[in-house]
């Protein structure tokens, strides 16, 4: 496979069961506390899109049930475990269509900013929603996320160098790591109302879930960091520095955006 142009999350690789579940520790908490503002309830129709190892679609099958029903889809979906109420579609997102019928709700996190079509995605999206239906888009902005605590300097260069190749992978693969802040916007320009865009920041320490992920990061983007220009003992030392008591960090700026569809 050529590193620099493959979506860079691989549902198929042997990294992906510890993405998906230091991605839920780290953000579950948040994503669910703004799908319960939509007023998400019994007989809903949803969707998840990019449902990787479906705690969000498992939760939403729970707020639906009995009456209401949830697809999750994901172009690997073999890691979206079967749970009552709940469908499972092998689904490209950019190229393939939408089941018919229309959906009270609509969820897609950190999904549309690796995909190079994000734009037409949303539309495509915002088209699926039944008559006041809600999209909801969780996405980043990784062009914030300073050091703020560091063993030394040294320590703190090492770690803005990791964020930065980490960055530079996205960008190869196609991705967009600060169309975060530009989700609102897109969402009214394809004709949703009340679009509500809410940015989070989380402090990040040793130990803490971000921080976890990233570490979890070093191993699993191991080959495109190279291609980054990271090296192996580079990687060891940066994961010392962010399991060091004395390291303090922001996370990025994290955008959960809700949309509605005015029919």
């Amino acid at each position: 496979m050529d590193v620099t142009t493959a979506y860079v999350f691989d549902n198929h690789s042997d990294h992906a069961t510890e993405q998906h579940r230091c991605l839920s520790e780290a953000y579950d908490p948040f994503t669910l506390a703004r799908l319960v503002q939509t007023g998400v309830g019994p007989g809903w129709s949803c969707l998840e899109v990019g449902a990787g190892g479906s705690g969000v679609a498992h939760w939403l099958a729970g707020k639906v049930a009995p009456t209401g029903s949830v697809l999750a889809t994901d172009i690997k979906p073999e890691h979206i475990a079967p749970v009552p109420g709940l469908t499972v579609l092998r689904h490209d997102v950019v190229h393939d269509p939408l089941p018919r019928g229309g959906f009270d709700l609509i969820h897609a996190r950190l999904v549309l900013q690796h995909l190079p079509e994000r734009e037409a995605v949303l539309r495509k999206l915002a088209r699926a929603l039944r008559p006041g239906g809600w999209l909801q888009i969780d996405e980043f902005d990784i062009s914030y996320g300073p050091v703020l605590l560091a063993p030394d300097a040294r320590a703190a260069n090492l770690y803005e160098a990791f964020l930065a190749a980490k960055e530079k992978t996205f960008e190869a693969a196609g991705g967009d790591g600060t169309w975060g802040r530009r989700v609102a916007a897109s969402m009214a320009a394809a004709g949703l109302v009340d679009v509500d865009p809410v940015p989070t920041l989380f402090p990040w320490r040793a130990g803490s879930p971000g921080v976890r992920l990233l570490i979890h990061h070093t191993r699993h983007l191991r080959d495109r960091l190279f291609a980054a220009g990271m090296t192996d003992d580079e990687l060891a030392e940066v994961r010392a520095v962010m399991a060091d008591p004395r390291f303090r960090a922001s996370s990025c700026v994290v955008y959960s955006v809700h949309g509605r569809s005015a029919g």
